[in-house]
């Protein structure tokens, strides 16, 4: 399936381009935003990031046309702040953080991130890095398993799924995603199967954050990102599940209306001060048109926050 970026017109109004601005997309994968901010970019610049070396060189070929005014980068979108400091960049004036699994790495068998095709538990954003989906399903202890399952998951039947995964890997280890996956429909009771996600959407959603420590990086990316912005710069992040919407409006909230002081404070005595304000309160969710066009934007959901 063809990767199609997500939201790409409510991104690219959310981030208001300038010309001449420095613009930075931390999720580059295939390029499809960053074309679309390269080409409304005339003295300006973008800098791509991404975890993916692959990534980096199907975008970069995509991208090749825009000349220097692009710059790739290969590392973790929650080191923005010495990746900008390196390129001598001191602040942007947008950022764009699109939070899902790319169609090409889903797609792609061999990355091991889908529940419908066969291939070894790998689901690393990053090839080069160390944790695999192989040593979590293999070496964590049950209870670990039920706390990533229910936290980063969400899914229910968490202390079914684990104990069921478990037992399977005394009899040999569990190499395989669809393996997994018919380890997982197993453990599920029939209501359940009856739902119209897939049974292991949940399960294999949680192990992928946990190999990706994902849920960590989006908090340290929010924490430092606001401080990298020039006045008026403008942050768009798009999600995919509640876990990451919540880590994001709440960053942004801590920027907007953190101050700790009691109401009946005439004044601010704990020292807050405003940085961010919400451009949209809601989340900017894709339309019937887009949903039918590319199911997998169903879940997806665009928070827009601007630099004060």
């Amino acid at each position: 399936m063809q990767h199609v970026p997500v939201m790409l017109r409510e991104c690219i109004e959310g981030l208001s381009i300038r010309p001449d601005g420095i613009y930075l997309d931390g999720t580059l994968g295939r390029g499809g935003h960053s074309e679309a901010i390269a080409r409304r970019l005339t003295e300006g610049r973008l800098i791509g990031i991404d975890r993916d070396p692959q990534a980096i060189e199907e975008a970069g070929a995509r991208l090749a046309p825009f000349g220097e005014r692009v710059a790739l980068v290969h590392g973790r979108f929650s080191d923005l702040k010495r990746i900008l400091k390196e390129l001598g960049v001191d602040a942007v004036d947008g950022m764009l953080f699109d939070l899902g699994v790319s169609s090409p790495q889903l797609d792609d068998g061999s990355r091991g991130f889908s529940y419908r095709t066969d291939a070894p538990l790998d689901m690393r954003m990053d090839p080069g890095a160390g944790l695999t989906a192989f040593d979590i399903v293999n070496g964590w202890p049950a209870d670990r398993l039920k706390k990533i399952f229910y936290e980063y998951g969400e899914e229910r039947y968490a202390p079914a799924v684990a104990a069921a995964i478990c037992r399977s890997r005394q009899e040999g280890p569990i190499e395989t995603t669809l393996q997994l996956a018919d380890i997982i429909r197993g453990a599920m009771p029939a209501s359940a199967l009856r739902e119209k996600q897939h049974p292991a959407k949940r399960t294999f959603q949680a192990i992928r954050i946990a190999v990706n420590d994902e849920l960590t990086e989006l908090s340290e990316m929010m924490a430092a990102a606001p401080d990298l912005l020039k006045t008026g710069g403008r942050l768009c992040v798009i999600s995919f599940h509640s876990l990451e919407d919540r880590i994001v409006k709440n960053a942004i909230a801590s920027r907007e209306r953190g101050c700790t002081c009691p109401r009946e404070f005439p004044v601010c005595v704990c020292g807050f001060k405003q940085t961010l304000r919400a451009v949209t309160r809601r989340p900017i969710q894709p339309t019937a048109e887009e949903t039918e066009r590319n199911p997998r934007a169903r879940s997806a959901r665009l928070r827009i926050a601007e630099r004060v």
